[in-house]
């Protein structure tokens, strides 16, 4: 597997916004509700409640309006705030990997083989100090 840029914004007033939440932005705008968004990303519709709350609460406008169910159904869908949002992280995070693709290479060119656990596979080598064999 290649080495991955993971983008997690934090700001001053301790939120920040990152690839779970914008993958629950994106699964809401899908699915056009946080429920079935939820679901999708395998987390309770509580937890996807708590983090849009979050993100709703975070910026000095909402990303994401709900409306209440009933015989219409209800559902969640992204403000035009929210599309901005999404669409600004997306394009930071494609410039982080653009700008950091040759860097992530030479990282990972220079990765060294993981050393064995004794007991666990082939032993470590001996290591010597002067002529003794520790």
């Amino acid at each position: 597997m290649a080495p991955r840029l993971i983008l997690r914004i934090e700001f001053k007033s301790g939120r920040a916004i990152g690839p779970g939440k914008i993958r629950l932005l994106e699964a809401i705008r899908e699915h056009g509700s946080i429920s079935k968004a939820g679901r999708r990303l395998g987390m309770s519709y509580r937890r996807a409640w708590l983090l849009i709350d979050d993100l709703n609460r975070c910026f000095a406008w909402p990303l994401v309006a709900t409306k209440l169910g009933g015989t219409a159904g209800g559902g969640a869908q992204l403000t035009s705030f929210g599309e901005r949002v999404l669409t600004n992280y997306r394009a930071i995070e494609k410039s982080a990997h653009r700008v950091a693709a040759a860097r992530l290479r030479m990282l990972d060119a220079a990765l060294g083989k993981s050393p064995v656990i004794r007991g666990r596979g082939t032993p470590l080598p001996r290591m010597r100090r002067g002529r003794r064999a520790i």
